[in-house]
Order: structure tokens, then C-alpha cells, then sequence
């Protein structure tokens, strides 16, 4: 077996060539990269260049020796294996308890681990890819696994996750707004009974967490008595309750979420908010969705204990 090595990098927020010049000098020492974890040292929060793995403030990496027999492969095969590989990485890394504000930090390390297996990765034209090409693709290929994971959640929440693109919880044009519900066989009547939007004046506009808390009605919401749940409004009720009333009241609330919502949709619906609200630079937003990214394997550890009370109990 060969040895772990941890190796400690501490850069400016943004500085991507000397980022590349590490992982760059690394590979070429003859290591292979097997994982990268952003670590904060006392920092509360920080924010990710969106599509640059920007250091906001030191990245553990974990290497080993490459091996002497390691192959060279082409872009094309390099690629092949980012699709094929990355969704199970990808979706353990998320399993984790990696915070969304990290996930695209600490998704360099499946990306690198498969690069760096290779003595060389060569380009079309013959030479060997640089460390600049290969995080662009790895970045590109995240991206596009985001966009099919969109598939996996219900109507109703990939209508929503459409319309927080465009405006976040402003309100936007009442007539596109019906375009995009028509689109997803629904209509905007049904949208706002399902709770997760209202439309005023001409203009239609998600609901934010906050405001869902202000809503006569929805204060107490109990999402097991709710005829139109989707992914999209646990979310905004969890995001709601972890912030006002902290993990126990947000694990509760898990807890009466019936059977046919995937909790881990909830999860990676989380992840995904933040990183559009990131790149929409809409500061505040990204930071609630971050909270319930980070706290929510806290919040089910708990909710799972609540109901092994529950049953207890009975």
C-alpha cells in the first residue's frame, strides 16, 4: 500500500494561477491526488468564485504516489471517465457533510484523482492537457451533471427552480411566468395553491423562506397535511424553521415530511439554490441555503432520533 500524504495549501480568495501552479507542481512531482477538503480556520463563511475553484482560505489534500506504470490517455477518454465517474463521487462527496459554500472547492479532488492517475493527458493536438484545461473541464462537467440532476425533482419544483434563475424571489412578468408553467403542464393558479408562489399587480414571485413564515396559514405548517407538496416548498419551510427556531424545530418538522419526498432531493435542492443564488450574487440568499446544506445531515441525525422517540413513545 502506498502512504498518505496531506498536503496544507493557503492562498488568497481568487488567486486560480497559483492554485494551478500547486496542483500543477504536485502532479508533476509525480503524485497522484486523491481528495481536496476546504477548511476555514475559524472563518464563519466565505464565498466560492462560482466556476474558478477559487481558495477562500486553505484546502487539505490527500496524495499518494503515482504509480510507474500509470497510462497516458487522451482528452477524449479523460472526459469520458469526468461523466462516468464524477455522478457517484459527486454524490458521495454530497452525502457528506461537505457545506454547499465548499462543494465546488471540494469537488477538484474526484476531478484531480481521476486526471492525476495518468502519467500525461494529452490534447488533440498531441500535447499534454494543463492543470487550467483540465479544472475547466471538470468545472464544465459539474455544471452539466447539475443541470440532469435537475430532472430528478418534480413539476412543481422544476418550475420554481426555473423562475429563482431568472429572478430569485422578485417578482418577473406574469405573462412569462405562465409560458413556464404551461411548459411543465401546470398553471399558475395551481402554482400558487401548491404555496410556493403568488402573483399581484401583473407580476408573479416565488415565495421566500421568510415570507412563508409571515403568511397566516403557513406559520405552523405541517408539510404531512399538505394535498401539494413538492421538493421546492420543504425546502423553503426547512430553510424558514432552521433559521428561526434552529436544528431540533427544523428536524421536527423533517419528520412529519411524508414518504414520497426523497429527503436527499431536499438536500441537493439546497446545494443547487445556493450555487445559482452565488452566481446571481445574491449574498444573503445563498447564505440561508448554505445553512441548511451545512446543518442538514445534523438536522436528519436528529429527526431520526425524534422518531425512534416517537415510536418509544407509543
Amino acid at each position: 500500500d502506498y502512504p498518505v500524504t496531506v498536503y496544507y495549501a493557503s492562498k488568497e480568495s481568487g488567486a486560480r494561477s497559483g492554485w494551478e501552479t500547486i496542483l500543477a507542481s504536485l502532479i508533476s512531482a509525480g503524485w497522484s491526488i486523491v481528495a481536496t477538503w476546504p477548511i476555514h480556520e475559524g472563518m464563519e463563511s466565505r464565498r466560492v468564485g462560482q466556476g474558478t475553484n477559487a481558495l477562500g482560505s486553505s484546502v487539505v489534500m490527500v496524495l499518494r504516489p503515482r504509480s510507474p506504470e500509470a497510462p497516458v490517455t487522451d482528452r477524449r477518454n479523460f472526459a469520458r471517465e469526468l461523466k462516468d465517474q464524477l455522478p457517484r463521487m459527486l454524490r458521495e462527496l454530497q452525502e457528506s457533510s461537505i457545506a454547499p459554500v465548499d462543494f465546488q472547492q471540494a469537488a477538484i479532488g474526484p476531478g484531480m484523482s481521476i486526471f492525476s492517475n495518468y502519467s500525461s493527458v494529452l490534447d488533440d493536438d498531441g500535447t499534454p492537457m494543463s492543470i487550467r484545461s483540465a479544472l475547466d473541464r471538470i468545472n464544465s462537467v459539474i455544471d452539466e451533471l447539475g443541470l440532469e440532476q435537475e430532472d430528478d425533482f418534480d413539476s412543481i419544483t422544476r418550475f420554481a427552480i426555473t423562475w429563482f434563475r431568472q429572478y430569485a424571489f422578485d417578482f418577473g412578468p406574469y405573462s412569462e411566468a405562465d409560458k413556464c408553467a404551461r411548459a411543465r403542464n401546470a398553471s399558475l393558479d395551481q402554482l400558487e395553491r401548491s404555496g410556493i408562489l403568488t402573483k399581484k399587480a401583473g407580476k408573479v414571485g416565488l415565495l421566500s423562506p421568510t415570507t412563508l413564515g409571515e403568511i397566516p396559514g403557513l406559520k405552523d405548517y405541517n408539510p404531512a397535511t399538505d394535498p401539494h407538496i413538492s421538493v421546492w416548498e420543504v425546502v423553503m419551510h426547512m430553510v424558514n424553521t432552521l433559521t428561526k427556531k434552529g436544528v431540533p424545530a427544523a428536524a421536527k418538522l423533517l419528520t412529519n415530511v411524508p414518504g414520497p419526498i426523497d429527503r436527499d432531493l431536499c438536500k441537493e435542492l439546497s446545494f443547487l439554490l445556493f450555487n445559482i443564488a452565488e452566481e446571481m450574487k445574491r449574498t444573503q440568499i445563498a447564505v440561508e441555503f448554505n445553512s441548511l446544506g451545512t446543518a442538514w445531515n445534523d438536522i436528519v441525525a436528529e429527526a431520526r432520533n425524534t422518531s425512534t422517540q416517537l415510536m418509544l413513545d407509543t
